[in-house]
């Protein structure tokens, strides 16, 4: 996450972010409790009077803050949700209910000051952050290599140089190749691939799930860089498709990025994409290699 991020005008009546707010604890504990629990209406405690107070600062809670989110509460974050956008620049749900991505941008806003009302909201690149395991990190590291080497489908569908390299050797091409390339990845280790080399995610997941290695965000558990994650896939004919990826990040908005091959229509290049961690379907799980 780059360091702080404040307001610096507004576009289309929507306030921008840019660089230089920096958190403090308060804010820290805010976004951290929310990544597990959804601030709602009921809700009580420390966070709901941070939530009020912050509400109140910004102008859309007219009331003294308290530790109660009612029923002015849930207006007010309905409101602010309508106005603003998420670190990816998409406009909030106004659910009136506060997950990351509400947080995220609750902490990160500032009073407005006036700005040319064209000014462009600044595209969010995602780095190597801490968290994770070091196997992790290693095989997350060899991933991006491939991506600016121009990892991608040549040729034909599911077909080329580098999707020959990661089929091999259980499999040549054309082959969906998802799977290989993360194995690919972690069999790059001088200790070779920690588990068994797989072109199938449903079965790395397995193999994970065997070793003790299912990371569960029910019980807190939040998936680091390198992490593997894993969906459904529809593939008429073939119940037991899947597609796997490696996690960059999971973002204090609450945006999942995760690194993918084999995603999309040809050439299907290896490259990042992002997820609304609270919102992802067709998801079977995450799992993370030991170090």
């Amino acid at each position: 996450m780059p360091p702080g991020i404040a307001v610096v005008g507004t576009q289309h009546g929507v306030w921008v972010m840019a660089k230089g707010k920096a958190l403090n604890k308060a804010d820290q504990a805010f976004l951290e409790h929310v990544r597990r629990t959804l601030l709602r209406r009921g809700s009580q405690g420390e966070q709901v009077r941070y939530l009020n107070t912050r509400l109140h600062a910004l102008g859309f809670l007219t009331k003294a803050a308290g530790d109660l989110f009612d029923l002015d509460t849930q207006r007010a974050v309905r409101s602010f949700q309508a106005s603003q956008l998420d670190e990816r620049g998409l406009p909030l749900a106004a659910d009136g209910l506060v997950g990351p991505l509400t947080a995220w941008r609750l902490v990160h806003i500032e009073v407005p000051t006036p700005q040319p009302a064209e000014q462009p909201i600044p595209t969010r690149v995602p780095s190597l952050p801490a968290g994770g395991s070091k196997r992790g990190r290693q095989a997350l590291q060899v991933a991006f290599a491939e991506r600016d080497a121009g990892a991608r489908e040549i040729g034909s569908n599911n077909n080329g140089e580098f999707v020959k390299k990661y089929l091999h050797p259980n499999g040549k091409p054309p082959l969906p190749w998802c799977a290989g390339f993360v194995s690919w990845c972690y069999s790059q280790h001088p200790q070779g691939c920690p588990y068994n080399y797989s072109l199938g995610a449903r079965d790395i997941l397995n193999q994970f799930t065997r070793r003790g290695w299912r990371i569960d965000p029910s019980k807190g558990q939040l998936p680091g860089p390198g992490d593997i994650v894993v969906w459904t896939r529809d593939a008429p004919g073939n119940p037991h498709a899947g597609h796997i990826g490696m996690v960059v990040e999971l973002s204090e908005g609450g945006i999942l990025y995760v690194i993918e091959g084999n995603k999309g229509p040809f050439p299907a290049p290896v490259r990042v994409f992002d997820y609304v961690y609270s919102r992802m379907n067709n998801l079977l799980g995450f799992g993370r290699v030991p170090d």
